[in-house]
């Protein structure tokens, strides 16, 4: 687990492309204005389902605020509600992370990596379990940052989009597929923090 974290520390700076860091430029002003002011930075990660990549940065989102001792919370919300996909879950069961399930068709998980804890189901971006204010929207998908041009109670919007996982669904390269997701949004995640400390 601490040799994760680590490897991931020290592999973002040069795994993350120039063009890729520029991307989340908008994301750290934002960060560095909040603690600036002497806020926590909110982060809430949308995309279409709440179902992979959003939950995905979410969770590595946390994670890496917590290795850098940022105050931030990270959430994550869906213009459709669905579930917190189980492929995406078993990417980060196979990374190490404690999981448990609550029931229902939409269940809670709670997701354990050292210190850090999240919670995760999948939510509309009105959801009441999310902030309402002082929280920068970050769209990690084209269709949701596409059809759904206002976020409540957003102070910024910024698009920060990844290739969805789903199109491995079902083949032989899930597993791979969902592993690679998941370590890039980490690595970029991990970079994006290592700026705000």
């Amino acid at each position: 687990m601490e040799a994760l974290l680590k490897k991931l520390a020290e592999e973002a700076p040069s795994a993350v492309s120039s063009e890729r860091k520029k991307m989340m430029e908008p994301i750290i002003t934002y960060g560095k204005q909040q603690l600036n002011e002497k806020k926590a930075i909110r982060l809430n990660f949308i995309c279409t389902h709440n179902s992979r990549r959003s939950h995905l940065a979410q969770v590595w989102g946390q994670v890496a605020a917590d290795f850098y001792n940022i105050p931030a919370r990270t959430y994550s919300a869906g213009v459709e509600v669905t579930a917190f996909h189980p492929n995406a879950v078993e990417s980060f069961r196979s990374l190490g992370f404690e999981i448990s399930k609550g029931q229902g068709e939409n269940p809670e998980y709670e997701l354990k990596f050292g210190n850090t804890v999240c919670k995760c189901f999948s939510k509309i971006f009105d959801d009441q379990s999310l902030p309402q204010n002082d929280f920068a929207a970050i769209m990690v998908c084209d269709h949701a940052d596409e059809n759904c041009p206002y976020i409540p109670g957003a102070d910024q919007r910024i698009p920060l989009r990844y290739i969805d996982p789903k199109r491995s669904d079902g083949t032989e390269h899930q597993k791979k597929v969902y592993r690679e997701t998941s370590l890039e949004i980490a690595r970029e995640m991990f970079y994006l923090f290592s700026q705000l400390k």
